[in-house]
């Protein structure tokens, strides 16, 4: 079965219902592929209509007959897919007369429906209110159908009975009697007028002078404010170009100080190629002819060694004798001194702690000299006392010997012995 194309302009919406579509497909403005007989199409328009409402022998509030006419733009909505739905529903293949039709039907029941509501004064003097009105209720039922209300505007009202024109002559009397009282009343304050008028008239050039006055100094305000701010600008633009001026040459700076580092580092590469070649040219012309000089420095001190173990061997034969003969007094004196040990040792194993107490005395004048070497060989002391006590070389001297007063008690630390009951056990 052959397949065709259904399609709808900007200002239309097609619908398509049957096979395969639950319960109906809507499209604006396009085109689609309709299957025959089993599919069908529906086209409604979009476009904006015009109603002509005519309201003819309308009775107001106060039961008088009137003639009204007004025009309205209406659409149907097709912004609001349930609006939009709701007017496929509805009106979907109607023509746009049937659609006109139901939409003017509406609005002229609305149209009556709020002239009786309201008086011929009111409507005639404030015909926003009366559109106002109309638009809003016929809006309010119309949307249900899909519907918009874009506009509505009062042409016309005019009645049978003249109504509106006594409306007009009653207005003009009331307009002429106005008009010979107010006469009346302009002659009388016609004096009272011309001096207020004077009074007003000075009252108004003394604003103005002071006008002017204020004017004139808010023009030199703003006069010094703005050339204030133009100086500023100046100023900031200035710093701005020495500031650019300084990035600038930093910039060139540093451009020649890399060229600077790149040629230091091209002398540094040629230095280097010369001190290779002189190293070669040193090589050939000082290091091989030194070691030829070495090799034949070596042979002739090979041969004076040589000759030195010869000479040697002769003297060591000498010596020998001289070293037996000083051996023999060594050994003499050695055992004397060893004799004279086993004396001393058999006497500090007699005295035990005693023996260990003299030798730290003996040893004591030495340690002390030690202390006091520093304090001797300085070229200058500079010292600096606090508190109570001695001070200058008194307060050294004494730190000296507190120094030596601590070494007993050091002494016992490390061997054992306590030096000072060890002096009192001798002294008893």
């Amino acid at each position: 079965m052959p397949l065709f194309f259904a399609t709808c302009g900007p200002n239309q919406i097609m619908a398509i219902s049957g096979c395969g579509i639950n319960p109906y497909r809507l499209i604006r403005g396009g085109r689609a592929i309709i299957i025959p007989c089993f599919q069908k199409v529906q086209k409604m328009p979009l476009n904006v209509l015009t109603l002509n409402i005519q309201s003819p022998k309308a009775y107001t509030h106060h039961g008088v007959p009137i003639v009204v006419s007004g025009v309205a733009q209406v659409k149907i909505n097709s912004q609001n897919e349930d609006m939009l739905r709701q007017a496929c529903e509805l009106f979907m293949g109607k023509k746009v007369d049937e659609i006109k039709n139901i939409a003017l039907e509406t609005m002229e029941a609305h149209q009556r429906s709020i002239l009786a509501t309201m008086t011929v004064e009111e409507i005639y003097q404030d015909r926003k209110k009366f559109a106002k009105s109309l638009f809003e209720v016929a809006s309010a039922d119309l949307i249900t159908m899909g519907i918009s209300v874009i506009s509505y505007t009062l042409t016309d009202i005019r009645d049978d009975l003249d109504y509106l024109k006594s409306l007009g002559k009653r207005r003009t009397a009331e307009v002429k009697k106005d008009a010979r009282i107010g006469e009346a009343e302009a002659s009388r304050d016609s004096g009272i007028k011309t001096a207020l008028a004077d009074l007003a008239r000075l009252e108004a050039k003394y604003e103005n002078d002071i006008e002017i006055s204020r004017q004139e100094r808010d023009f030199k305000i703003k006069d010094e404010t703005y050339n204030r701010e133009i100086k500023t600008k100046v100023a900031t633009s200035e710093l701005a170009y020495d500031l650019q001026v300084a990035v600038t040459k930093q910039s060139i700076k540093e451009e020649e100080m890399a060229i600077k580092i790149k040629e230091r580092s091209q002398e540094i590469k040629l230095e280097q190629e010369e001190i290779l070649r002189q190293e070669k040219e040193l090589e050939s012309k000082v290091k091989l002819p030194a070691e030829a000089t070495k090799y034949e420095m070596e042979k002739l001190a090979e041969a004076n060694q040589q000759k030195v173990i010869l000479q040697a061997e002769a003297a060591a034969e000498a010596i020998k004798l001289k070293g037996e003969a000083e051996a023999f007094a060594i050994e003499a004196k050695a055992k004397a001194e060893a004799e004279q040990m086993v004396k001393k040792a058999d006497a500090w194993k007699e005295y035990q702690d005693a023996a260990v107490v003299d030798m730290f005395l003996e040893t004591l004048p030495k340690v002390v000299a030690e202390v006091t070497r520093p304090v001797a060989s300085s070229a200058k002391i500079t010292m600096v006392s606090t508190g109570d006590g001695p001070i200058g070389i008194q307060k050294m001297t004494q730190e000296i010997l507190g120094v030596v007063k601590d070494l007993p008690e050091t002494m016992t630390d490390l061997t054992g012995v306590d030096i000072t009951k060890t002096v009192k056990n001798q002294r008893q």
